[in-house]
C-alpha cells in the first residue's frame, strides 16, 4: 500500500481554515436571514428555487433532486412551510402519483423581501473582506472542487449525501463530512438566482 499524502503545514492551515470559515460563514448568513426576513436556511433555498421555476412551480421529485433532498426531507420542509402560507400543494392532472409545490403570493413576497437582506449579509461576511482578485480565485476555486463533488455525488444515494450533509452542519470539525458542507445541497453555495438579483 503506497504511503498516505500526509498535508504539509500549509495545506493543514488551507483545510482546517476552510472548514472553520465554512462553518462560521453559514452561522452568520443563517442568523442575518433569520433577524431580518424570518426565514431558515432551508426556507429561503426552497423559495429560491422555486421562484426561478417556471410558473414558480416544480414537481416535488424534480425539487428534491435539483436541491440533493431526500423526498422525505422535502415533504416535510414544505409541509412546515405550507402551514405559513409560503408554498401550495397540488396533484399533477398527468399523474396522479405526481405533486407540484408552488409558491404562493406571499412567498414570493418574502422572498422578494428577503434577497436585498441575504445578499448584503454575504457581501457583508464575505465578499466585501476580499479584494476582486481574491473573489476571482475564489469563483475559481469554488468551481473545480463544486465540479469534482457534483460528478461523484451524482453517483450516490440521495440519502448518503444527505447524512453526509447533515453531520456537516452539525458538526464544524467532522473531517470528510465537513468537506462537504452546504454547497452540495443547493445551488453551489448560499445565494441562488433570487439573492443575486442586481448583485451580477
Amino acid at each position: 500500500m503506497s504511503e498516505p499524502r500526509w498535508l504539509d503545514d500549509t495545506e493543514a492551515q488551507a483545510w482546517r481554515g476552510h472548514l472553520r470559515m465554512s462553518w462560521l460563514l453559514d452561522a452568520a448568513i443563517a442568523r442575518d436571514l433569520a433577524r431580518e426576513a424570518g426565514l431558515s436556511y432551508p426556507d429561503y433555498h426552497v423559495l429560491a428555487w422555486l421562484s426561478e421555476a417556471p410558473d414558480r412551480r416544480m414537481r416535488m421529485t424534480e425539487l428534491a433532486a435539483g436541491m440533493r433532498w431526500s423526498k422525505s426531507r422535502l415533504s416535510h420542509q414544505i409541509a412546515r412551510m405550507e402551514e405559513r402560507g409560503l408554498v401550495s400543494r397540488a396533484g399533477c392532472p398527468s399523474d396522479a402519483r405526481g405533486t407540484f409545490a408552488s409558491l404562493t403570493p406571499e412567498g414570493f413576497a418574502a422572498i422578494e423581501q428577503a434577497a436585498p437582506g441575504h445578499v448584503g449579509s454575504i457581501r457583508r461576511n464575505l465578499l466585501d473582506l476580499l479584494t476582486r482578485e481574491q473573489v476571482e480565485t475564489l469563483a475559481k476555486i469554488t468551481e473545480a472542487v463544486v465540479d469534482h463533488l457534483a460528478a461523484g455525488s451524482a453517483q450516490c444515494p440521495t440519502q448518503l449525501v444527505e447524512n453526509c450533509l447533515s453531520a456537516a452542519e452539525t458538526d464544524p470539525d467532522n473531517g470528510a463530512a465537513g468537506s462537504l458542507g452546504r454547497s452540495a445541497s443547493d445551488r453551489l453555495g448560499v445565494v441562488s438566482a433570487a439573492g443575486t438579483r442586481g448583485s451580477e
